[in-house]
């Protein structure tokens, strides 16, 4: 999350550079790397400093959740690991977002599931802090960030040609799963152990790279 932040200028100017009309939300390229930069400064909020000025909260916090859920007080129960932390983040976050950026020309798909994973993980950071009635690290960049933009960008694209509704649809069904695997996944790894980590982490990665075989001929001059 470190290396991301000195990241996002960089990729902010690349951005600017690049794009010789004015920069617009429904570009989907543009809107790639403002997703991308959006979730660094969410990784920040997370794993860096959360607004509470706590470093690396999101890692203790998980973990006290599921000790919570379990009833176990043994502050060994940790499967949220940091290797889990890097392997989630470079895998559904980072992975997703360069495919995204790269394909954004001639294949719309891994765009929108740059814009469902944003959306998705930030409905779940504000719907536990509804049900806890608690601040959650991540919680302000979700409400911030992770719903006007992916909301925004959907409803641009959907408003110039309404007949990509299914691969949107099918985006956002794909980051629900991504986070049932994440979450599933770790737990069967780190809490359970009927799964090696490993094959957790390869799982992560499959499901990452899944969209470039997904719709593949979904692009706004190509939408029929």
């Amino acid at each position: 999350m470190k290396v991301g932040t000195f990241a996002a200028p960089v990729l902010l100017l690349v951005s600017a550079a690049s794009n010789s009309s004015r920069p617009r939300l429904s570009d989907p390229r543009f809107a790639s790397i403002l997703l991308l930069v959006a979730y660094i400064a969410h990784q920040f909020e997370e794993h860096w400093i959360d607004v509470l000025g706590n470093q690396y909260a999101f890692h203790g916090y998980v973990n006290a959740l599921v000790r919570g859920a379990i009833g176990s007080d043994d502050l060994s129960v940790a499967p949220l690991t940091p290797m889990s932390i890097f392997v989630i983040n470079t895998s559904l976050v980072w992975l997703v977002g360069v495919i995204a950026i790269l394909r954004a020309r001639t294949h719309w798909f891994p765009v929108f599931t740059m814009a469902a994973i944003a959306l998705v993980n930030g409905a779940t950071h504000i719907i536990g802090s509804i049900v806890t009635f608690a601040y959650n690290p991540g919680l302000l960049t979700s409400v911030l960030l992770f719903l006007p933009l992916p909301i925004g960008f959907y409803r641009k694209v959907l408003g110039e040609n309404p007949a990509l509704k299914w691969p949107v649809i099918a985006s956002l069904i794909w980051a629900a799963l991504a986070h049932v695997l994440m979450v599933g996944g770790m737990l069967a790894a780190n809490l359970f152990g009927v799964i090696p980590e490993p094959v957790y982490f390869v799982a992560l990665v499959v499901w990452s790279l899944l969209p470039l075989g997904l719709f593949r001929r979904v692009y706004k001059n190509d939408a029929a």
